[in-house]
């Protein structure tokens, strides 16, 4: 199972200059409880971005960049690649960003874990749109903002539609 995981805003924004653009505790949570114990596949720009390897996961970091070598985590220069070394670890694996990487793998995903935060915000960076005769919405859990989540937000779950071929 390929889950894609993803914070947005209401626009498809996920970032801006490299870095999230809200601070939402529940939301990090949420995030630790989907992906530990499994691969997380990242680009280089994302795992800067997070600024070390996340702990209880397998790091697979994706980089066209020669010569560049961090302590703790797998570099490969391919999706393709990440995927296979992935699997191999486990079925589950988790793709977390960001723009570019969610584009090359939105086909080769089961699944997507989104958090939807209820914010239009400025962004250079965007989740791909998710197109309704593909994926199905089956799961939607809303919070309200708090003192420490800045925003009202939901956690959605759409999986893939199978087609017949």
């Amino acid at each position: 199972m390929t889950t894609i995981v993803v914070a947005m805003g209401e626009k498809n924004e996920i970032g801006a200059d490299n870095q999230l653009l809200w601070h939402l505790p529940k939301d990090l949570k949420h995030f630790k409880d989907l992906t530990s114990g499994h691969p997380i596949i990242m680009g280089r720009k994302t795992y800067e971005s997070i600024g070390k390897a996340l702990p209880n996961r397998t790091n697979i970091v994706i980089s066209r960049k020669k010569n560049w070598f961090e302590e703790g985590i797998l570099i490969v220069g391919s999706i393709k690649e990440a995927v296979k070394f992935a699997k191999k670890i486990d079925e589950n694996i988790f793709i977390i960003g960001g723009g570019n990487i969610y584009e090359q793998t939105m086909e080769i995903a089961d699944k997507l874990e989104v958090t939807l935060v209820k914010a239009q915000l400025e962004a250079d960076t965007f989740f791909p749109k998710i197109d309704p005769k593909i994926w199905k919405l089956t799961d939607e859990v809303f919070h309200e903002k708090d003192d420490k989540n800045q925003y009202d937000f939901s956690f959605q779950t759409y999986v893939k539609i199978e087609t017949k071929s």
